[in-house]
């Protein structure tokens, strides 16, 4: 049986990095929460994410 070596070739999911990134935000956020689970607007805020309406409250603010 013949392998092929891979030398120097590095491969980079940049989408997966990013999911793994998420993941350990949350897992961080989790570990430091007081409370069993994290709410839902608890993970939205450590990922960052905000639906069209707050989007759109926050750009009256400027």
């Amino acid at each position: 049986m013949d392998v092929a070596l891979v030398r120097g070739t590095t491969v980079q999911d940049h989408v997966a990095l990013a999911e793994i990134e998420l993941c350990g935000e949350l897992i961080i956020a989790a570990s430091a929460a007081g409370e069993e689970r994290l709410s839902a607007d608890r993970i939205d805020e450590v990922l960052n994410v905000s639906t069209d309406v707050e989007r759109h409250l926050g750009e009256g603010l400027d």
